[in-house]
């Protein structure tokens, strides 16, 4: 395979597992959304906002990697490396979106 079919593979599939990551998140994130807004209206803007962010985040890390060809090159190892940087990017985007959202959550003491 030559460089852009490997390329353009992981940027596919690395849409793919972010999409799915988004499908799974999207309805316990819409309820905190809900009752952290008020409103559904305001909590469906930061679910798009939320949903947009966690599939770009990881296409721009899966963009940046530049696969390499050869004789010894292997379309698994680079496809791993590539979808690497794609699954860095999709932790960091939750991880902040856990941490913002974290912060906005009331706490409540114990024993109430």
């Amino acid at each position: 395979m030559n460089r852009v079919t490997i390329f353009l593979t992981g940027v596919g599939t690395t849409v793919v597992v972010a999409s799915l990551a988004v499908g799974y998140l999207k309805s316990s994130l819409t309820k905190i959304l809900i009752d952290l807004c008020g409103t559904e209206e305001r909590a469906s803007f930061w679910t798009a906002f939320s949903n947009v962010t966690l599939i770009l985040v990881p296409l721009i890390f899966a963009l940046h990697y530049r696969p390499e060809t050869g004789p010894e090159t292997s379309l698994v190892f680079e496809m791993g490396s590539q979808l690497e940087y794609a699954l860095i990017g999709l932790v960091c985007s939750v991880l902040a979106l856990g941490i913002v959202l974290s912060i906005f959550i009331p706490r409540r003491p114990v024993g109430q």
